[in-house]
Order: C-alpha cells, then sequence, then structure tokens
C-alpha cells in the first residue's frame, strides 16, 4: 500500500483568501507576542528590584526556580514521544544510527574547536590577575569541587533504575535511551505498532497545550528569577570581575557568529542571523531564566515545524544538550585560565593542552542547567589541578551572568547542529525552511505543533516523518 502525501499547511500566497487576508489571520491567531512583552517588562523590573532592595529580591528566588521547573516537568514526555514517533515510523534502524552517529561525531568537534577558542582568548586577556583568594572564596570553591561526577558514573546514570524512572527523575538521556528502545520495538513490530504510534501522536500533541499553557506563567518566572541574581550578586563583584565577564559575552557572539555562522551558511546555506531571528522568542525566555533547558521543548518544536524531520530532531536536540555545549566549553577553559592567574599559578603551554584534552571529556557531563558549569569546572581542576580548586570560588559570584551566555550559545549550536545534521542526512524540506524563516510559515504558538506537516519533502515519498516508511501489510 503506497504512502499518501501528507496535507500540507497552506502558505500566504497560495491561502484561498489570498496572501494578505492569510497574514491577517495569522496575525489574530498569534496574541502571544503580548507574553513576550511582559517577559521584557518583568526582567526589566526584576533587574530594578535586585538593586534597590537586594534583601526582597533574593526572596523572590523561588518564582524563577518554579517556573523552570514547570518547564522542565514537560521534557521528559516531549522527548519521549518526538522521539518514538520520528524512531517507530522509519524503515531502517541504520539510518537512525547513522543521525547519531553524525551529531556525536560533529559534538566532538566543536566542542574541541569552543575549548580551543577559549584557551586562546584566556592567554590573550589574562584575567584574574590582581585578585585575592579569601577564606571564603576558598570554602566556595571545595563546595563546588564536590558537585562533579566522574565521567563513569555520568555514563552509568544514562541508565535509569527503571522504564519509568526515567521520566519521574527528568532526566534527559535516561529518556533519550528508553524512548529509542520503545522506538526501535514499534518499528519491529511494522503495522501491529500503527495504533500505538498514533496513541501517542495524540498524547504529543496534548503535551504541547500543556507547554503552551505553561508558557504564560513565564513574565512571573522571568521577573523572580532576575530579581533574586541581581540581588545576590550585587553591583561590587561585577565591577572586580567585568574583564573576564565582558570577555567572556564576546567570545560567545564571536563564536556563534563567525563559526557556527560560517559552518551554517556553507553546509546548509543558512543565514545565521535568520535563524537566530526565528529562535528570538527562545532566547529571550534563556535569558531570563539562565537555563538553556527552559527552552528546550519550544526548540523541537520550532524545529520540526522549519522542516527537519523528526528522528534527526528527536536525536539530536536532546543529545545535544548534554553533548554539545559550546558555551559551556569555552567557559571551562577560559575560567581555568583565570583562576590559574588569580592563584597566581598561570598553566604553561603543555598543562593548557593537558587541560584541554581532560576538559573534552569532563565537559561531556555538564547539563544545560543553571551552575552545572561552575560544578564542571571545579570537579576537573579537582581532577587535574586540585591546587587550583579553592580559586573557583573567585567567580561563583558573577557565575549566574556567565550562565547567561552559557546557555545563549549552547542553545544556538544545538539550533544549528539539528540544521546540519538534518542537510547531511538530507532529512530537510530547504523549501520550508526558506519560507519559514522568510516569515510566510508562521509558528503556532497556541499549539506548537504542525497538525498539517509532519516532516520534509522526503515525507511525501515515505513517511510521516521524513524517513522511509515500513510498508503496511496489505
Amino acid at each position: 500500500m503506497s504512502a499518501q502525501t501528507p496535507p500540507q499547511p497552506p502558505s500566504p500566497a497560495t491561502s484561498p483568501d489570498g496572501p494578505e487576508q492569510a497574514r491577517t489571520k495569522s496575525t489574530k491567531k498569534d496574541r502571544t507576542h503580548y507574553l513576550y512583552i511582559a517577559v521584557i517588562a518583568a526582567v526589566l523590573l526584576g533587574i530594578l528590584v535586585g538593586f534597590t532592595a537586594p534583601g526582597v529580591a533574593v526572596e523572590l528566588k523561588p518564582l524563577g526556580t518554579g517556573f523552570v521547573n514547570l518547564i522542565k516537568m514537560m521534557i521528559s514526555p516531549i522527548i519521549f514521544c518526538t522521539i518514538v514517533l520520528g524512531v517507530g515510523s522509519v524503515r531502517k534502524a541504520a539510518k537512525v544510527g547513522a543521525v547519531g552517529g553524525l551529531a556525536l561525531g560533529y559534538f566532538m568537534l566543536m566542542s574541541t574547536v569552543a575549548l580551543a577558542i577559549g584557551l586562546l582568548v584566556g592567554n590573550i586577556l589574562e584575567p584574574g590577575s590582581g585578585l585575592h583568594l579569601t577564606e571564603s572564596v576558598r570554602h566556595a570553591g571545595e563546595a563546588q569541587a564536590k558537585g562533579g561526577d566522574s565521567t563513569v558514573d555520568f555514563l552509568l546514570g544514562i541508565i535509569p533504575t527503571t522504564m519509568v524512572s526515567a521520566f519521574t527523575k527528568g532526566e534527559v538521556l535516561q529518556t533519550l535511551l528508553v524512548a529509542l528502545l520503545v522506538g526501535f520495538g514499534l518499528q519491529a513490530l511494522g503495522a501491529s505498532g500503527e495504533p500505538v504510534l498514533r496513541g501517542i501522536g495524540h498524547l504529543q500533541r496534548l503535551v504541547f497545550r500543556v507547554l503552551a499553557m505553561i508558557m504564560w506563567a513565564a513574565p512571573v518566572g522571568a521577573f523572580g528569577a532576575m530579581a533574586a541574581v541581581v540581588g545576590e550578586t550585587g553591583v561590587d563583584a561585577l565591577k572586580s570581575l567585568a574583564v573576564i565577564m565582558v570577555g567572556f559575552y564576546i567570545t560567545c557572539l564571536l563564536f556563534v557568529i563567525i563559526v557556527l555562522g560560517t559552518i551554517l551558511r556553507l553546509v546548509a546555506g543558512v543565514s545565521i542571523f535568520a535563524l537566530l531571528k526565528y529562535l528570538a522568542r527562545e532566547f529571550l525566555l534563556i535569558l531570563s531564566t539562565s537555563s538553556s533547558e527552559s527552552a528546550l521543548p519550544r526548540l523541537i518544536a520550532k524545529m520540526e515545524h522549519l522542516g527537519v524531520s523528526k528522528p534527526v530532531v528527536g536525536i539530536t536536540v536532546p543529545t545535544g544538550y548534554s553533548f554539545n555545549l559550546d558555551g559551556t566549553a569555552i567557559y571551562l577553559t577560559m575560567s581555568s585560565i583565570f583562576v590559574a592567574e588569580a592563584m597566581g599559578e598561570p598553566l604553561s603551554i603543555g598543562q593548557q593542552v593537558s587541560l584541554l584534552l581532560f576538559m573534552i571529556i569532563a565537559s561531556k557531563g555538564a547539563a544545560g542547567v543553571t551552575g552545572a558549569g561552575l560544578a564542571t569546572l571545579a570537579g576537573g581542576l579537582q581532577s587535574h589541578r586540585p591546587e587550583l580548586v579553592d580559586g573557583v570560588g573567585l567567580i561563583v559570584g558573577i557565575d549566574r551572568f556567565m550562565s547567561e551566555a552559557r546557555a545563549l550559545t549552547n542553545f544556538a549550536g544545538n539550533a544549528v547542529a539539528t540544521v546540519l545534521v538534518g542537510t547531511w542526512t538530507k532529512e530537510i524540506d530547504k523549501a520550508r525552511v526558506g519560507e519559514v524563516l522568510a516569515g510566510r510559515l508562521p509558528f503556532d504558538e497556541t499549539t506548537l505543533v504542525d497538525d498539517g506537516y509532519s516532516g520534509t519533502k522526503e515525507a511525501a515519498e515515505g513517511g510521516p516523518n521524513g524517513m522511509e516508511k515500513e510498508p503496511a501489510a496489505v
């Protein structure tokens, strides 16, 4: 039985009402731009409260934590549904393996490049000289070092205790493993697994609808998170540590525009500025919460809407959140040099290369959540140069501000990686990418799901997810 072409959503150019009427309908539908205006206002108000009443601002931290926890609550079911629908519908397991292999190879390469750039900039700026280590700072560094996990613990942690515990603990890689196993199981069932796939498809739409409802709490979360971080940090710490903080932000910006932008243009023919504009609301959400995980579900939805197939999105995005941390990689090497300079024990070139090789592995255990980069830095130094661990406390005060740049860079890196892997595996609808980035096919903010679109152009010939589908039994 031949697969039927899935219905395509009418573009403004082909809408029966004409382009102007179609644009008007889209504008009337999308009232969520008011939500993001409110988020901006909440961030500014949070900064004001943090400076004027720091004591009160610190007490508002649970508002931000609560909102991020609400988003994280949705991550596991969204990853599960996306991967099961993608993997369960493809014809050959080898194709899924090819996507994962390409993604992991790219992640390793880009992490190494990001670490090297961090070392280079750190040597040029030579931050840290002139700072003094106090007793309280020494203890702060020791506390962070205790939070780091070894590589073996990280790898064993990928295996959940039970299939259900992957969802209750909210571990991204555990959910990824369970979803892959279920997807391959449904793939092996063939036609008899179709009812289960349809049920999971309905569940996915429900999960995204709940996520859209949660997003209306974003202004409250943004206000609480921003007020707390400004109230805790204060102005003094920002002034004394401005060199490394500004240098880190500039380095991350140049990495995204020059390195990632060049690769994206050469491989996929896509402008990095157009992609960043398309993801502007997600960047605002990350900026207000300091966590790239808060935008993970929306990145999955937006990459599918962009025209990348479900299997590529489902495998690349969740895996990238643990293995493709470009911003964290830059942070680790820049901060290592900063700490060594501040401690009066600068690293030699040989020691820097050795540290770079060590951090390539250590950085893979850092999840995209607030504070993970600091714990990874302390854990890495504990294993490699224990005498430098005390100096980690020097940057505890500004780590929350640096985590904003880490999270934004990590998010941009994963968005670019998804487009690149889709291009390499030919699982991307390039015509649709052009339409979406040009604004002619707006993203549905009310449902976060395209009911009329299921994948790439190849879906019309192969299956609902852009990869060749197993023929149904007659």
